[in-house]
């Protein structure tokens, strides 16, 4: 293939992947989109540069501009977070997770974390980042009834495992963790406690899912592009001062040299976005899972968590065994334009990972563009479509590529005149 050929591959793809994506109902629940005042000031020329180091304290020069945009994102996300201590550099969760986790753990050293039946993210394992730093992961009990921590027989083992630190938060969860039942033994003990927010960020800032620091969670680490809209990667906020000093002097140089800066003031408009509007989005996010939840229910799925409400967070979990497994329902869902991921259910032993029960959906991405309560049923009807009416999901794809039309726009974002009066000072 000559270089012209393959020039016009890479964009043609590029520009397929484009296109498509705005005829998908996207449900993966850890995605979202920025806004395109976002993405105006993300596009721009700190692509390009470094700034290792701290703002004010850099080994590179040329970083007057990005030092000030650095110090106003962590004062701006302090004030969003209830805390003057906020790392800004981590690139992802798992990056913030990495550094929060070398300081407080040696080689050897116990980690106590969520069960996965209730969560908790691959990097708090042994295959994950905890295990790559060389210490051990002891997983608390699961309380089947409340899908959550075992409280009780948790707080029994922090007494007896005298864990190095505690992680709670994670990846696939629809309840709040025990944060203060468990912060209150463990600061008896001594003992930090980190709160993986990556998937909730946006429900914390916009009032409708419980500050973790607020709860005694030393550090809180997160992504800023799920339910907060933001582009890819990190933060981590403290309540813990010393605990802040020592992670800030991790992170670089063991975790990351350059720490992307071209997502710091896209991460800052969205942050300024949330301020505004965090706490609409963040109401309607948790309105829309549930009432997916109960339109899925309606339908003849199995949602789980029922007896608890199904979800109060952006995520709805099916159990799809009975209809072919989540691998399979997952692909044929992708057919259909419906982009959603399989899933592993608190009954699935670990070793379904690679087909598991269930299917997990977030609806952060699809509120942002508008859609409320009444399109939470019609989604629910083209998922029923497809895997139990078993129509054709390409006779589907168009029904949802046509209704996807009406549902361009970002929603909760400054007003267009706004956006105009601030685009004109990029050129």
């Amino acid at each position: 293939m000559s270089n012209w050929s393959y020039l016009r591959k890479v964009v043609e793809l590029t520009g397929n992947a484009n296109r498509w994506r705005k005829q998908t109902l996207n449900l993966i629940a850890s995605e979202n989109v920025m806004s395109p005042l976002a993405e105006a000031v993300y596009m721009s020329d700190f692509m390009y540069r470094y700034a290792e180091g701290k703002p004010k304290k850099r080994y590179y020069q040329g970083t007057k501009f990005i030092d000030e945009l650095e110090i106003m994102l962590a004062e701006k996300m302090g004030e969003l977070l209830g805390t003057s201590l906020v790392e800004t550099r981590p690139i992802s969760g798992t990056i913030a997770n990495a550094a929060v986790f070398r300081v407080l753990g040696q080689p050897g050293d116990k980690a106590l974390i969520a069960p996965v039946q209730a969560g908790s993210h691959v990097s708090h394992t042994k295959f994950g980042t905890l295990g790559a730093l060389g210490m051990v992961q002891v997983y608390m009990p699961y309380d089947e009834e409340r899908m959550n921590v075992d409280v009780d027989k948790a707080l029994k083992l922090i007494e007896s495992e005298k864990p190095a630190f505690i992680v709670l938060g994670g990846s696939v969860y629809l309840f709040p963790h025990p944060v203060k039942e468990l912060a209150e033994v463990a600061n008896s003990h001594g003992i930090k406690l980190v709160y993986d927010a990556a998937h909730v960020l946006g429900l914390i800032v916009g009032k409708r899912w419980p500050n973790p620091l607020s709860l005694g969670a030393h550090a809180m680490t997160a992504s800023t592009h799920k339910t907060f809209p933001g582009p890819q990667g990190g933060i981590i906020a403290f309540t813990d001062n010393e605990l802040y000093k020592q992670v800030s002097k991790t992170i670089f140089p063991y975790f990351l040299s350059n720490h992307h800066l071209h997502r710091i003031p896209a991460t800052l408009v969205t942050a300024l976005e949330m301020e505004a509007y965090g706490e609409q989005y963040a109401d309607q996010i948790v309105r829309n899972a549930r009432k997916l939840a109960e339109s899925l229910a309606e339908l003849g799925f199995d949602v789980v968590g029922e007896h608890l409400g199904y979800t109060r967070s952006h995520q709805v979990l099916l159990d799809v065994e009975n209809l072919g497994g989540g691998d399979k329902c997952a692909k044929l869902l992708e057919e259909a334009n419906i982009i959603v991921n399989k899933n592993l259910l608190p009954k699935d032993p670990p070793e379904k990972v690679n087909d598991p029960s269930g299917l997990r959906l977030g609806v952060q991405e699809m509120t942002r563009f508008g859609m409320r309560e009444s399109e939470m049923l019609d989604i629910a009807m083209f998922i029923k479509k497809v895997l139990i009416d078993k129509k054709e999901p390409r006779v589907v794809a168009n029904e949802v590529s046509e209704f996807r039309k009406s549902y361009t726009k970002v929603m909760y974002t400054f007003p267009d005149d706004v956006v105009s009066d601030a685009l004109r000072l990029l050129e």
